[in-house]
């Protein structure tokens, strides 16, 4: 792409970006730190509801990458912000673990006592749901909760392999409610772009987003204006990162994030 071009600002996804689970991405931090050598800016964006800015930013610091809780853009903390701005009186009921609660808490969301109470259900990844919790979360919508959900991405990569993700979950609470949410905050949404610029303090034209989720990172990207690079270090192969159509292809295509080094290098020549 474009001569002498070169980003200021880098938006960096973490599941299968920078990390797989607790197991970092080869070369990731040699990679952060670099770019922070050369003045550039770094965000953190993550699909993850389930854990706070807190809980990641202890996660990133044992991995050798230092940050501040505020580079750190997860959709617990974009859904609590929505809720704080747009209905700041609803009561929300919870499906998810503790972090959501911890973000929500932090940003004066009030809880509902009993599902039946609720204003809102918050729908995000939950790795111990149990049934109980799951019907819960039907009777707060059939009460006549509204459903907000983190995301609808179908699948996440962990340490040891593929996973399910929230919108398996969320598809079979609409399934079983006939009610569809209403109010999804996760990428590629336009507040998960907002949020990241806003951190950053960059347009768009000026910002390089690198992730591994052609649905959910290199969309995020088309739609925003911000230039694009997948990396294969996660959810998708290079034949099938190569098979996308046209539209959807990213700018650059990436091993893994130690390769972005030399994507600078090259664009600085």
């Amino acid at each position: 792409m474009a001569g002498s071009w070169t980003p200021d600002g880098f938006i960096l996804d973490l599941d299968g970006t920078v990390y797989a689970g607790s197991r970092p991405i080869d070369g990731a931090a040699e990679t952060i730190g670099y770019l922070r050598s050369r003045g550039k800016r770094v965000v953190f964006l993550s699909n993850r509801g389930n854990i706070s800015r807190r809980m990641c930013r202890e996660r990133l610091a044992a991995m050798g990458i230092p940050c501040e809780a505020e580079d750190i853009i997860l959709t617990s903390s974009v859904v609590a912000r929505y809720l704080r701005e747009h209905e700041p009186d609803a009561r929300v009921w919870v499906l998810g673990e503790q972090g959501l609660r911890d973000e929500l808490a932090l940003h004066g969301v009030r809880f509902a006592v009993r599902p039946q109470d609720a204003d809102r259900l918050v729908v995000t990844l939950h790795e111990t749901l149990t049934y109980a919790e799951l019907n819960d979360a039907f009777r707060a919508v059939r009460a006549g909760a509204r459903i907000i959900a983190t995301n609808r991405d179908k699948t996440f990569p962990g340490e040891d392999g593929e996973s399910i993700d929230v919108g398996a979950v969320l598809a079979a609470l609409e399934h079983a409610t006939g009610v569809a949410a209403d109010v999804v905050v996760g990428k590629p949404s336009p507040a998960m772009a907002r949020a990241a610029l806003d951190r950053l303090g960059l347009p768009p034209e000026r910002c390089l987003i690198v992730g591994d989720s052609p649905g959910s990172d290199i969309a995020l990207g088309k739609r925003a204006g911000i230039r694009t690079a997948l990396v294969l270090s996660g959810s998708v192969t290079r034949e099938e990162a190569e098979a996308m159509a046209p539209a959807e292809r990213p700018d650059w295509m990436l091993d893994s994030l130690a390769d972005l080094r030399r994507l600078l290098e090259e664009m600085e020549r």
